[in-house]
């Protein structure tokens, strides 16, 4: 399993139209491209990053993950939405250890 997360920040205020706006497309886009598993949006409550949101959704191999990253409808929201509204952001990409 892979457990893929974005902490990112906007280009839009707090509570915007913008910001409500983006944050619905990524629900109705991300979670239903094939292959993503608990697909989550979070807000930051810590003022100790700068980042104010989270995605995050697993995977059940490489391979999911590499197909997701591919889609035509990740690939455009990328293009469409993410490149234009995303000020800044750092990607993690987790693989639980074994206990």
């Amino acid at each position: 399993m892979i457990v893929h997360t974005v902490c990112f920040t906007l280009v839009h205020e707090p509570e915007s139209a913008g910001e409500v706006a983006f944050l619905a497309a990524a629900r109705a886009t991300l979670p239903a491209i094939p292959g993503v598993r608990d697909f989550t949006v979070s807000r930051q409550v810590s003022e100790q990053s700068d980042f104010r949101f989270q995605f995050s959704m697993a995977f059940a191999d490489q391979d999911a993950y590499a197909a997701y990253d591919a889609h035509p409808a990740h690939q455009g929201f990328v293009a469409t939405r993410w490149a234009d509204e995303v000020a800044s952001f750092q990607e993690f990409d987790f693989v639980p250890l074994p206990a």
